[in-house]
């Protein structure tokens, strides 16, 4: 039996508990793909990150949902390189490659006296795929009316390492009015029922911002909930 650490970092915010939540695991060398699963499902956020040594890049980062593994996960490749370079495992570090299941990444690193870390992440090449589902059951599946989706644009799946439903809104009261049933969505997205939901508009709060979104994942069994993350036994 195996005693784990697993970090929890918030991706995309400085307060606590308010960002995109990871757990990166920095010992996992010795894991099997079994091990890696388990302690996903016990750790229960969207994705857990392992970074292992690699053969083609500077490091490899496989990523797993309580459920299965992804190809690719943005938020929790921030949180794992934080987490190297905080604590002092990338060295001087500012250009390295990640070799992850949607191809081998490249990573820029920039440090601002006073203002923390600034990552860049390089994204696989995107892919698209048509929409064959329903807008009227897709519409209530997030809570909102059909016609609050925007039909001079396309709906439809895209990829830059995972699959998501890139959804066209025609305004910001849509999103307000959005209470998402989750369990509704696999049966929606009938062509990928494990893809994620991006709805999307070009009205935005903020000036400077290019477009408001949303994004909604499968549901995360209850039962695998923890927030605070104590060694785990595999």
């Amino acid at each position: 039996m195996k005693t784990i650490k697993v970090y929890h970092y918030d991706a995309f915010s400085h307060i606590p508990n308010m960002g995109n939540p990871a757990g990166v695991v920095l010992d996992g060398e010795k894991l099997s793909d079994d091990d890696m699963q388990k302690i996903a499902e016990q750790v229960g956020f969207n994705e857990t990150a392992f970074p292992l040594k690699s053969e083609k890049a500077d490091l490899k980062i496989r990523f797993f949902t309580p459920g299965h593994e992804m190809n690719l996960c943005g938020h929790a490749t921030m949180a794992t390189i934080y987490a190297l370079k905080t604590k002092g495992l990338l060295g001087d570090q500012t250009k390295l490659t990640i070799e992850t299941k949607a191809g081998v990444l490249s990573i820029r690193l920039d440090s601002q006296l006073n203002k923390g870390i600034y990552i860049t992440m390089q994204q696989a090449p995107p892919q698209f795929q048509d929409f064959n589902g329903s807008l009227k059951d897709l519409a209530s599946a997030m809570g909102i009316q059909e016609e609050d989706i925007e039909t001079n644009l396309p709906t439809l799946y895209g990829s830059t390492g995972i699959w998501t439903l890139l959804v066209p809104i025609n305004n910001l009261s849509a999103f307000r009015a959005m209470k998402p049933n989750n369990k509704q969505f696999p049966g929606v997205l009938q062509d990928m029922p494990k893809a994620s939901v991006h709805p999307f508009c070009l009205e935005t709060y903020d000036e400077n911002a290019h477009m408001h979104a949303r994004h909604f994942h499968l549901p995360i069994p209850a039962r695998l909930r923890i927030r605070l993350l104590a060694p785990l036994q595999v």
